[in-house]
């Protein structure tokens, strides 16, 4: 029986900045953890809490690229969208996200991947929303136990 690690993800807000830092690290190689952002069949597999449905209508991880997906649960359904400005496999994600239920709240994520040597990688993101107040919504909407449970998820699909 294998076990996989999961190890903890550190949430930072700035109280003078619309900004929320994630970084987590993962027992895999940088170009593994990238392909798991980029590739729609794997992105299925991880993002999201557990116990939602993910459902991708369009995922192009390239630069210029788009995506567009939406997660089910027994209460609804939440969409989700946004365009891809800058790719480089195994370095960085640079991306727009937008919750249809909040169009107005464009925020703007990169995505960082730091190879540790020892087929370990750091993964860390910046998201940048355009108020305070939206970024207090992202974070009052339960966003923290949504991306602890899905980074567990990739750990798991890493592992396999």
């Amino acid at each position: 029986m294998s076990s996989t690690t999961h190890r903890e993800v550190v949430i930072t807000t700035d109280p003078n900045l619309p900004t929320i830092q994630i970084v987590r690290e993962f027992d895999a190689p940088p170009a593994a953890v990238f392909r798991a952002h980029a590739e729609p069949e794997l992105v299925k597999r991880w993002l999201g809490p557990r116990g939602l449905t993910m459902d991708i209508k369009h995922w192009e991880a390239v630069t210029g690229g788009a995506y567009r997906y939406s997660h089910r649960d027994d209460n609804g359904e939440y969409r989700f969208y946004g365009s891809f400005h800058e790719v480089r496999p195994g370095e960085r994600i640079v991306q727009t996200f937008t919750f249809e239920g909040y169009p107005d709240a464009v925020a703007l994520e990169t995505i960082f991947f730091e190879d540790l040597g020892d087929n370990r990688t750091r993964l860390r993101s910046l998201t940048v929303f355009d108020t305070i107040e939206n970024r207090d919504g992202a974070v009052a909407s339960g966003m923290a136990s949504g991306v602890d449970e899905g980074y567990q998820q990739l750990d798991e699909l890493l592992a396999s």
